[in-house]
């Protein structure tokens, strides 16, 4: 426990952690910081007009045509036969808290020499912080989920959370402000993406952890459960102590006066 910004963490993973606790509380890196006020001061629930628009064939056909135009990459859409398209769309990974990944060990034969044939893996898991900045591109069809990307993007990283912790945002930009929408589980990102054209700001993908008003408990598992329960009580420990502490020069100070 860091007494400048109240970092726990576990015992076995203390060497491992590297922290700079010196500045005061409260000052973080600049370029998050800018970044999540601009994204703190706007967010849209519903979808804009042009997002609502409905397309008929020779639509998708010409917007096609004028999306591969505008590219300068290989990233092109197609348009199939049976009236779908397929194309590429980037998604920035944005997660505050780790995620969990599996991790292998491989058991010892109780007889020595060659594993025997009932030798197997023990399934362990293992979390780590995804790098900043990290950027995927998947290839997905006009008629893919957002609920179906998060999962492909999940295999990507072999990560093992419950997927519905998760969700895809969209991202714009719009006089100097951020604009961010959630996408529904049975939105298309790929119609999205060519309603918008190429421009990263007009439209952009980003996963985030799924933030909503009511946390899904079902979601975790029994360790995650008991951790959250620590943290609380570490934290409701941690209220008490200030306020105790407030009141009590509060009380010291009255008794200067007096």
């Amino acid at each position: 426990l860091s007494p400048d910004c109240s970092f726990t963490c576990h015992y076995r993973c203390r060497a491992l952690v590297r922290l700079d606790c010196s500045g005061p509380p409260g000052v973080s890196d600049e370029d998050d910081g800018s970044e999540q006020a601009l994204e703190k001061d706007t967010n849209v629930d519903e979808p804009s007009e042009w997002e609502k628009a409905e397309l008929d064939q020779a639509q998708v056909e010409q917007r096609i045509k004028e999306y591969n135009s505008q590219i300068n990459s290989n990233l092109f859409m197609s348009l199939n036969k049976d009236g779908s398209y397929t194309g590429f769309i980037k998604v920035q990974l944005k997660l505050v808290r780790p995620v969990s990944v599996p991790a292998t060990k491989r058991v010892p034969s109780l007889q020595g020499g060659r594993p025997g044939p009932r030798a197997q893996g023990v399934k362990r898991r293992t979390s780590f912080y995804l790098p900043k900045g990290t950027v995927k591109h998947l290839h997905i069809l006009s008629h893919t989920r957002a609920s179906e990307v998060i999962d492909a993007l999940l295999r990507k990283f072999t990560v093992v959370d419950n997927p519905r912790k998760f969700a895809l945002f969209e991202r714009s930009e719009k006089d100097e402000q951020v604009y961010l929408r959630k996408l529904a589980d049975d939105e298309q990102p790929l119609r999205l993406r060519l309603l918008a054209g190429p421009s990263e700001k007009v439209l952009s993908f980003v996963l985030k952890e799924n933030e909503t008003g009511e946390v899904n408990w079902d979601a975790f598992t029994l360790p995650e459960l008991h951790n959250f329960l620590r943290i609380l009580q570490r934290e409701e420990e941690e209220h008490v102590r200030r306020l105790r502490h407030r009141y009590a020069r509060c009380r010291q100070k009255m008794q200067e006066a007096l």
